[in-house]
């Protein structure tokens, strides 16, 4: 494993909340696009959340940008292709992409199985943390907002 890369495991979260079927981590920022965002030694990780993945049922492709891009808060990076819908992935936080998850170019699946942790996205250097952190959900708003999803579904 190369030595910069971030070992990153979902143990790391300290709780976890399963609102009707789907997992909340504690421990995540979220976005409202279904995204979540994990702050790692000055980094952060980037993923689809459990959610997300449920409804879009079996995932066959990802596309994603390469090292080195710059994505920004709101705007899409990617997309995430299933039997069901192509959706567009959208960036929980601005910043420059630091890896990639090569292994969801083989195995998109990944997504469906471990969305929190063999399932991420990218990690990136990001240019504005502090204050976009501010603009999505912490743990506790976004277990009310998964509620309110339930419940309008």
């Amino acid at each position: 494993m190369n030595e910069s890369k971030i070992s990153y495991s979902i143990d790391e979260v300290k709780g976890l909340v399963k609102v009707d079927d789907y997992e909340v981590p504690e421990g995540l920022y979220y976005h409202k696009e279904f995204g979540w965002a994990h702050v790692e030694k000055g980094k952060v990780r980037i993923g689809i959340t459990d959610y997300a993945q449920k409804q879009l049922r079996e995932i066959v492709y990802v596309e994603l940008p390469s090292v080195g891009d710059t994505i920004t808060q709101n705007d899409p990076f990617g997309t995430v292709e299933s039997v069901k819908a192509v959706s567009d992935l959208v960036a929980p936080v601005s910043g420059t992409i630091e890896e990639v998850n090569e292994e969801l170019e083989s195995k998109p699946e990944l997504l469906n199985e471990d969305p929190y942790d063999k399932g991420w996205l990218l990690v990136v250097t990001p240019t504005n943390l502090d204050a976009e952190l501010k603009k999505i959900m912490d743990f506790k708003a976004a277990v009310e907002w998964q509620k309110e999803l339930i419940k309008g579904s």
